[in-house]
């Protein structure tokens, strides 16, 4: 392995230099390799010799371009059968950003792609108005995409994950407020108290079961067990409406229901007719609602009907997840004050949350506390012995 230097005279007549690596790998096959500074050629020849000893070299003129590594990422995934939201989550990072023609990397080889690449990258995405949230979305996946090539045998060192990140500003997460975020009981009261039609059933069971809207239009009657009293959530449907299994391990759950909820389960069943998946709540032709015709079409219009609107008359919660944070709140409010009481890591079960750090970190702010003055007292005189 050597660099050296060289001098050459261009077709206009001027003298250019370059520095030059040299070297023969362990198949015995040469490469050359040329920098500008002679700092470059001698880093890269340490990290060569480096890579020759571990045998994780690979030449330069053999690694493929981000973009060509990016379209390998996306097979690899319809291999392995991940979810068809992820993979169109992936597309569309790759395609909005990673390849983007003004800012993207796709066209840079993986071989040649450095940490001060990637800062450059997220500084572009930055100024083009990319939220924060996004720009950790888009490094997940990139870093995702350099290791798959990784296991290909296409680059030797994951940039993204290995180099020193930067440090992003931390979101101050917003803490959910009863009666903003979260539907007070005298809300939830006028919503049930309004909603008619073949709707009823669905906006009862999305109370006080707490379930996801993509569970909910999965929801089948095998699942519903009348002789338990509980719902077990074992499939959803999603944006796609395609039936698939639930996105973590953790969704898939057990809740128990009262008879309110299973009484007009029942009715409704009598009414329901058939579906394309024994479905609880398909459209009247049998299909999978739509999650946007839902919310658009039954939730806002019910909110305005109820009387449930901000100061400018509109629909107070335009989303299914409002549901779902009063059922939280519900299993986690005192039953003085008309809830169940219940431990975090029930709550945490009952959501289906995959881990107790998201249902803490989440609703925290809403567990009952004990009256601390009392609680320290107790405490110093079990301690000093008073």
């Amino acid at each position: 392995m050597s660099v050296r230097k060289r001098k050459w005279t261009t077709r206009k007549g001027e003298e250019r230099t370059a520095w030059v690596l040299d070297y023969v790998d362990r198949k015995g096959k040469r490469s050359l390799e040329t920098f500008e500074r002679k700092k470059d050629a001698d880093e890269r020849a340490s990290e060569v010799a480096h890579d020759i000893k571990t045998g994780t070299h690979v030449p330069r003129n053999e690694s493929i371009t981000v973009a060509e590594a990016g379209a390998q990422w996306i097979e690899q995934a319809e291999i392995d059968k991940l979810q068809r939201t992820t993979i169109t989550q992936y597309r569309q990072h790759l395609d909005l950003h990673i390849n983007h023609d003004k800012w993207g990397l796709g066209y840079m080889k993986l071989a040649d792609l450095t940490a001060p690449d990637i800062s450059h990258f997220e500084k572009a995405l930055a100024q083009a108005g990319v939220s924060e949230a996004m720009r950790r979305k888009v490094r997940t996946s990139l870093g995702s995409l350099i290791a798959q090539a990784m296991q290909d045998g296409y680059i030797n060192r994951n940039v993204v994950r290995d180099g020193k990140r930067r440090k992003m500003r931390k979101v101050k997460k917003k803490r959910l407020e009863v009666g903003t975020d979260i539907p007070t009981p005298e809300e939830i009261r006028k919503l049930l108290e309004t909603v008619e039609g073949r709707f009823r059933p669905f906006f009862i069971t999305a109370v006080f079961t707490g379930m996801r809207a993509s569970e909910l239009r999965g929801l089948c009657w095998p699942e519903v067990d009348f002789k338990k009293n509980t719902i077990h959530v074992r499939q959803r449907a999603d944006r796609h409406n395609v039936i698939d299994a639930p996105k973590s391990d953790a969704g898939t759950r057990t809740i128990p229901v009262g008879p309110y909820v299973m009484n007009t389960l029942k009715e409704w069943k009598l009414q329901c007719g058939p579906s394309d998946h024994d479905l609880v709540f398909p459209t009247a032709t049998g299909k999978i609602q739509n999650h946007s015709n839902i919310r658009q079409q039954q939730l806002i219009p019910l909110m305005k009907k109820a009387g449930i609107v901000d100061k400018d008359n509109m629909a107070k919660y335009t989303g299914l997840h409002a549901l779902r944070h009063f059922y939280a709140s519900w299993l986690i409010n005192s039953k003085e004050d008309g809830g169940q009481g219940l431990p975090p890591k029930v709550v945490q079960d009952r959501m289906g949350h995959s881990t107790l750090a998201m249902t803490t970190d989440t609703y925290a702010h809403l567990f009952p506390r004990g009256d601390d003055l009392k609680e320290i007292q107790a405490a110093e005189s079990a301690l000093v012995g008073t």
